[in-house]
């Protein structure tokens, strides 16, 4: 029996709506790298300071690339409301195809077969998670107790991160702030969900009284923290690595994160065969290799 495609036709159109949405992810990480690599000339620090991050505002390239993610979220967003996080989120691989190809040509350094092996690990491996999410995951509404144990381990998470700025910034390198970035982004996304779920429910019941509770105002202002500092080990990536390592790093790491939580707390997955829970380990384990391996040969990788 051939298994049934589990989207509706508004959740297909979510689909390419993320696809837009990595391109603009893939310009952007491009102008952005370029006004990092601009202020960033302390060749002892690992990480941006105060100074380097309020010179990002003068640089035109950085502005530009920071218009252009911010397209990318309202598309990113857009694709949201529209079909399952397992399926969505993990399309911004594509943006990592288009910034190895514009990086490329900008920086003139032609990626070796290593390079692109590791690549096509990255997009492979993302492909399959994303075909497999497609036949067997599904949205749900998120309960109280569900979103509550999010925002604890949120919170944990960021409050681990800061201290690790402070004590241990000088020993982070590029693959450790992508790590570290794509960890929070995954969690940015999945509370993104959940609050574009209960606005869309504010509107179904027209705004019903009591359906604007602490938890949800919670739940915003946890994404946006975690979305600061999480764009923070972003920025610094970009000063100690290529922008296609950082994005390969994100549109890996971002969207296993954030289906782990989709699967393990949001039951996206309640109803997938057997099958498909080994597939998703194996597809998450190419795709992470992948991004291990494109830091470990990347022309321009800082070591």
């Amino acid at each position: 029996m051939t298994p049934d495609l589990n989207l509706t036709p508004d959740a297909g159109w979510g689909i390419p709506i993320a696809l837009i949405g990595a391109v603009f992810l893939a310009l952007g990480a491009q102008f952005q790298h370029a006004g990092v690599v601009k202020v960033d000339n302390d060749s002892e620090a690992r990480g941006l300071n105060i100074r380097q991050l309020l010179a990002l505002l003068r640089r035109p390239s950085w502005v530009i690339g920071t218009v252009l993610l911010g397209l990318a979220i309202v598309f990113q967003l857009t694709s949201l409301t529209l079909a399952p996080i397992t399926v969505v989120q993990p399309l911004g691989a594509v943006g990592l195809i288009v910034t190895a190809i514009v990086n490329a040509r900008v920086s003139k350094v032609k990626l070796d077969p290593k390079s692109i092996r590791a690549i096509a690990f990255c997009v492979g491996g993302v492909a399959i998670f994303v075909s497999v999410a497609a036949f067997t995951t599904h949205s749900k509404p998120i309960t109280e107790s569900e979103l509550t144990l999010i925002l604890a381990i949120l919170g944990g998470v960021i409050l681990l991160f800061a201290l690790g700025i402070v004590f241990l910034r000088k020993r982070f390198n590029a693959i450790a702030y992508i790590v570290s970035g794509g960890i929070l982004f995954g969690f940015v996304a999945s509370l993104a969900k959940v609050v574009i779920d209960r606005v869309k429910t504010l509107f179904d019941e027209k705004f019903q009284t009591g359906h604007i509770e602490w938890l949800t105002i919670g739940c915003l202002g946890l994404l946006i923290c975690a979305a600061l500092l999480g764009s923070y080990f972003v920025q610094s990536a970009y000063a100690n690595g290529p922008p296609d390592l950082v994005v390969a790093g994100l549109t890996v790491i971002d969207p296993v994160i954030a289906i782990i939580i989709g699967i393990s707390i949001l039951g996206e997955a309640s109803t997938a065969p057997l099958w498909a829970f080994p597939a998703f380990l194996v597809a998450a384990g190419l795709a992470i290799y992948g991004v291990f391996q494109l830091a470990k040969h990347h022309p321009q990788s800082q070591h």
